[in-house]
């Protein structure tokens, strides 16, 4: 690997956000660890990544929800791949819209453990890692979901609250070891995101953008790496961004 490069680390990497977060550290001279569960969607990011940025790719598939793949994946890199300058919690999802007393248990179970426990598992796996070494920012993607109830939200907005008080203790926590950690919470934005949490509908996940410009992944992903750029005494800890039409998670502007 070129010394001259920094190494940033993101999960959930096969679409959207993670996919965007891919392209625009390439483009800022990062090589990269992509991970996800669709392995040919991986390949075909890290052959495009390495062919017009010349960056460095690793990938590895597997799902968050499972320790013992985070565990064998993350310890199968060589040292140099462990020296991970940034690394950005992404991988997460919504299922399903239905009041408290009629939703699907395995929808729950889904949620909580991509958007939690995922988080929590690649975290203990490289955090300590960015402890030895004295440095490192930790990103994670929380949601405006995060900061405030919607009808039909409820155990995703627990998650999305759960990383945002995860994101505020990881701050205490390694305040002390020199450590960023940042929370980016979106508003509405179309990626597969309503296309996840109504199961594949097309018609549904689009009808969530019609009347109004929503966030694209590109603008996360460039919000992403600008709190990487500050300089050393500066640390964004919690940034909230919607399109210019939406005011709160339930009052948009549709013209």
């Amino acid at each position: 690997m070129e010394t001259i490069k920094k190494l940033a680390l993101i999960t959930g990497a096969t679409s959207g956000i993670g996919e965007a977060s891919a392209i625009k550290f390439a483009e800022n001279n990062y090589n990269l660890i992509l991970t996800g569960r669709r392995d040919d969607r991986l390949q075909k990011l890290k052959k495009h990544l390495v062919s017009v940025y010349h960056c460095e790719v690793q990938t590895l598939s597997f799902d968050v929800r499972d320790n013992n793949a985070v565990i064998k994946k993350f310890n199968s890199l060589a040292d140099e791949w462990r020296n991970i300058d940034v690394l950005i919690n992404n991988a997460g999802l919504s299922v399903g819209l239905e009041p408290i007393h009629e939703g699907m248990i395995d929808d729950w179970e889904r949620m909580i453990d991509t958007n939690v426990k995922g988080l929590l598992y690649v975290s203990r796996a490289i955090i300590p890692w960015m402890v030895e070494r004295k440095q490192g920012h930790v990103i994670n993607i929380g949601s405006i979901a995060g900061k405030e109830i919607y009808p039909g939200g409820n155990v995703y907005c627990a998650t999305k609250y759960a990383v945002d008080a995860l994101s505020k203790a990881m701050r205490m926590d390694l305040v002390k070891h020199n450590i960023k950690v940042s929370q980016i919470c979106p508003g509405a934005a179309d990626t597969e995101f309503s296309l996840v949490r109504f199961k594949g509908n097309k018609e549904k996940a689009d009808n969530v953008y019609q009347g109004f410009t929503p966030l694209y992944a590109k603008d996360i992903a460039e919000t992403i790496y600008y709190v990487t750029t500050l300089p050393p005494h500066v640390n964004i800890n919690d940034l909230v961004m919607t399109a210019t039409a939406q005011a709160s998670v339930a009052i948009i502007d549709r013209k």
